[in-house]
């Protein structure tokens, strides 16, 4: 009786916090699903009418949707790969015995901090400038000619920034994971004749695959919505190269005013969200089980 009098207790002071979530959560989503049935334009206050699936049908036959759900998925796989694979590297890397590790690692973790504005600034101006960005600079001592990257290659310049600031947030968790192996198992299996190679691919790696799993789906779920890399760097363009699922509504919203087409585009993208993650879920679940 003493348990559940307690329990109940503990429910009530828990309420007001949970229901403020919820209500944190569930209005704006509830305001913007009302918002996309309706025909909603900034620049003509008073006329909005509903509109049923107007706003949704052509969202989803906007030519520039198909566009920017290819960037989106081009964009998340390849900060993916570059993560994944930079951060096992990496946490290899600094996992050996080395002078001013701990200052190493720190280096290393360094670039997650930084706000996501000013590493699109940084990288714009500082690296990727063709006139005296670094990059121009190594070129031409190189004596090739330098590379206008947000122009040339703009869906791959903004992955790549993008993936500078994620790789420290990946190597963090691959090299914790990799400190948690036993080493003897390392050591007995290099008594055993084992090579690096031989170690990395049937002790390391299934050690780590974990960590890999979690890092995939932590990192896919902000990746889908990118969004300061890309309006500091590129503004979506050239035309709409660099143009995710995210952009687009912000361009329909903002851009446009369309606060109808906007919020329909919202709820397509939560969606899209939501069954990447209902995928990366499974697939998470099935390798904690084995």
């Amino acid at each position: 009786m003493a348990t559940l009098h307690t329990r109940s207790h503990a429910r009530l002071m828990m309420a007001p916090s949970v229901l403020l979530l919820f209500g944190w959560m569930i209005v704006p989503l509830v305001m913007t699903v009302y918002f996309s049935f309706l025909r909603y334009n900034l620049l003509m206050p008073g006329m909005e009418e509903f509109a049923g699936i107007t706003n949704y049908r052509f969202f989803l036959s906007d030519p520039a949707f198909f566009t920017a759900l290819a960037n989106t998925l081009i964009l998340t796989g390849g900060v993916l790969l570059i993560t994944v694979i930079g951060g096992i590297l990496l946490a290899l890397l600094l996992d050996q015995p080395m002078f001013g590790q701990g200052f190493v690692r720190i280096l290393v973790i360094a670039p997650f901090f930084v706000m996501p504005t000013v590493s699109a600034l940084v990288w714009k101006n500082m690296f990727m400038n063709p006139v005296n960005g670094l990059l121009a600079s190594l070129a031409k001592f190189l004596g090739l000619a330098p590379i206008d990257w947000l122009a040339e290659v703009p869906l791959l310049s903004v992955i790549i920034i993008v993936a500078w600031q994620w790789l420290p947030f990946s190597t963090l968790i691959l090299l914790t994971a990799l400190q948690s192996l036993d080493e003897e198992q390392k050591e007995a299996a290099e008594m055993d004749g084992a090579g690096f190679f031989s170690r990395f691919v049937y002790i390391v790696l299934p050690h780590m695959a974990r960590a890999i799993t979690v890092v995939i789906l932590i990192q896919t779920i902000f990746l889908l919505s990118v969004f300061a890399e890309i309006l500091v760097t590129t503004n979506g363009g050239p035309g709409i190269q660099t143009t995710n699922i995210t952009y687009l509504v912000y361009a329909q919203a903002l851009l446009q005013f369309d606060i109808g087409g906007a919020s329909a585009g919202g709820i397509v993208a939560v969606v899209l969200a939501n069954i990447v993650a209902f995928f990366l879920m499974r697939m998470i679940g099935k390798n904690l089980e084995a």
